[in-house]
Parts: C-alpha cells; structure tokens; sequence
C-alpha cells in the first residue's frame, strides 16, 4: 500500500476529471469542482466553482489526504456560498469519508461529498432567502389589501361615527341658516338705502327709523307725520 495506490487512483481521477484536474506536484493536484445551482427568476449570477487541493500522505490511502479549499482567483463572491467562511463547514463535511475510507481510494468519494454538501448549503440559502421574500410579500400584499377594506366596523365605532356625523350636520345646518339671515340683513339695507324719503315715507319705515333710534320717546312724532298727505307732483 502507497505510492502504487496512489499512482492508480490518480491515473482514474485522470479519466473523470479530464478537464478540471491540475497537477502541483508528484503526489499534490488540484481538482475545480463546478456546482450545480438552481437559479431563481431574480438570479443571474453565475454558479460558484471550488477548488480542492489533495495531498497525499507517504502512506496514503492508510492515511487520509490532506485537504485544502479554496475559490478560483478573482472569482466574484456568491450571494449564497462564501467559500472563506464556509470552508471549515464544507470540509468537517467530509470527516465521515476520511474515516470510513481509510485504507481505500476516496478522492472520488470526497469530490462527489463535497460537491453535494456545497450544493445543499446554497440550496438551503436560498430557500431561506426566499422564505424571507415571500414574508415581505405578504405582509406588503395585506398592507395593500387594508387600504381597500378599511377598518373593521363594530358597534362602537359606527356609534363614534354617527354622533361625529350628526354633529358636523348641525354645525353646516347652523352656519348655513347663520350665513342665509346675515345674507338677508344685507338685502334688507341695501333695500331701505335705495328708497327715496317718499317710498320710507309711504312704507312707513320712517317712523321704524325713529323709532329704532329714539325708543318709545319717538312715537308721539309718527302718527302726525304719518297724517299728513303728500302730494305726487310727478
């Protein structure tokens, strides 16, 4: 066991991962392992791409390899996978492999693991990000709807409203018979203004003129006035 394993599994790996494996050194290579990410209307970024490092150990496969992730350089960060911050969770994912593959070639196995585990950690974020999403829709959706339907009328509210109504009614009535009697004053003055001292005088406005102005005192002057006759030398 050792470097004829390791030669064999690399040669397989080889087969699989034409394209996405790269050589460091005589027991190092790295793999890029492109994930598969369902996107969402809203979603236009491209799907993230991991880079796994393995190292083989003098006697691997009896000792497990070494593991080292990372992203591509300068690959933009994903909405849902930050491989910095993720790394330790995606990598404590593949503990079980490394245990229960000792022994036994497991590249494969840890690429396959990985890849999975990534996939469902996205996956889980955005349905989480789309939970959230769908909260603020239904709450900005009922906000909307409560414009239309208004407030709810129970008895005691629909009493408040009548006596504000029946109030506000009979201010306007008041104002309005208040704003009809000042209305008529003015009619009335504008009337007597116009009138010449014969129409006062057969209308008999002038003894209600001395009247208003002298009281009682004044009444003895309007019926030998009121007597008198005038002649119309129109």
């Amino acid at each position: 066991m050792g470097r004829d394993e390791q030669i064999e599994e690399r040669e397989v790996l080889d087969s699989i991962f034409a394209d996405e494996i790269t050589d460091i050194s005589d027991t190092s290579y790295r793999i890029a392992i492109p994930l598969e990410v369902v996107q969402h209307d809203d979603e236009t970024e491209a799907p993230p791409t991991l880079l796994l490092t393995v190292a083989y150990p003098e006697t691997y496969p009896d000792l497990p390899p070494d593991l080292t992730l990372s992203a591509p350089p300068d690959a933009p960060r994903h909405t849902h996978l930050d491989i910095q911050n993720d790394k330790a969770r995606l990598l404590s994912a593949l503990q079980p492999v490394l245990e229960e593959s000792l022994g036994m070639a497991m590249v494969f196995t840890l690429v396959s693991t990985l890849k999975d585990s990534a996939e469902l950690l996205i996956s889980e974020r955005q349905a989480a990000a789309q939970g959230l999403k769908d909260i603020e829709a239904a709450k900005a959706e009922e906000e909307e709807n409560r414009k239309f339907h208004g407030t709810a009328v129970t008895r005691e509210t629909f009493l408040a409203w009548r006596d504000r109504f029946r109030k506000e009614m009979a201010e306007a009535e008041e104002k309005k018979r208040e704003d009809k009697e000042a209305e008529d004053k003015k009619r009335r003055v504008k009337a007597e203004e116009r009138l010449t001292g014969k129409q006062l005088f057969e209308r008999g406005l002038v003894g209600k003129v001395e009247e208003d102005e002298d009281g009682d005192g004044g009444s003895e002057l309007v019926q030998p006035v009121q007597d008198l006759k005038v002649e119309d030398r129109e």
